[in-house]
């Protein structure tokens, strides 16, 4: 499973590192301490905090008004909170700063691609299509 620095983590939420550090010190988020004595933040911490962000978050990420005004096209940067496999199809949920993004791909593209929660990759977003892709 990936984990991520503060400042990886904080760039994906669009938060500062400072408030990160703040949150992982209050419990906020769990961390860890890598063998260079770095805080890291496992992938699925990250993706719970993401998760829990876009539900309840900060005034402005959990605010779909916002989310309607704002143009989310092209290329946004997040972490994958969920994906649901079947037979054929997958559906994966990323946060992306103050959007959540769903694509629907192949079970073997998800597979090859790797993507569970904590993963960060990048929505392509064109029309109707999201594409997924690693950074």
């Amino acid at each position: 499973m990936p984990d991520y620095r503060i400042t990886e983590a904080a760039a994906v939420l669009g938060l500062s590192d400072d408030t990160l550090r703040r949150w992982v010190d209050a419990g906020r988020v769990a961390s860890h301490r890598d063998a260079d004595d770095r805080v890291r933040i496992a992938g699925t911490d990250l993706a719970d905090l993401a998760r829990s962000m876009a539900e309840t978050g900060p005034p402005g990420l959990s605010d779909g008004r916002r989310a309607a005004s704002v143009s989310a096209r092209n290329r946004m940067r997040g972490v994958v909170t969920r994906v649901v496999h079947d037979s054929v199809m997958a559906q994966v949920e990323m946060v992306c700063g103050p959007y959540r993004v769903v694509s629907l791909m192949s079970s073997e593209a998800a597979l090859e691609l790797g993507l569970s929660p904590g993963v960060i990759a990048v929505a392509s977003v064109k029309s109707t299509n999201v594409v997924v892709e690693l950074p």
